[in-house]
């Protein structure tokens, strides 16, 4: 299995329900095409370099996943077709630096999860 991450933008005019709505359908097809999502960063609205669809903002997620590589064809082709979906990047890891590079950004990303959930429990307490 090779490393990839997956950076996708949503339209910024959709609820937060229905952006949480968006990630799932892209994580429902990581597992249909058996690929280990390994994290999922959350970057939130941004601003965009330039328009695209006349949208000067999006909502960016960031996805770290090992897959086969057939699998990648059939999650970009769902994320083509998804009209909530503004733009995407997906990025191959190959080499030992790219993939000691992969695991850090996995390894903060999921540390990032840690420091939310800790924060949300204090809050709750």
């Amino acid at each position: 299995m090779t490393c990839y991450e997956t950076l996708f933008v949503v339209k910024p005019t959709l609820t937060e329900e229905e952006t949480a709505a968006q990630v799932a359908k892209i994580k429902e097809v990581l597992t249909k095409v058996n690929a280990e999502l390994l994290a999922t960063d959350d970057m939130g609205m941004r601003k965009l370099a330039y328009p695209v669809e006349k949208n000067n903002r999006g909502y960016y997620t960031v996805l770290y996943y090992k897959a086969e590589g057939e699998a990648i064809a059939e999650i970009e082709r769902n994320l083509r077709i998804n009209e909530e979906v503004i733009k995407f990047l997906t990025v191959k890891y190959v080499k030992g630096k790219e993939i000691a590079q992969f695991e850090k950004q996995v390894a903060a990303a999921n540390a990032e999860k840690k420091e939310e959930r800790t924060s949300e429990e204090a809050a709750e307490a």
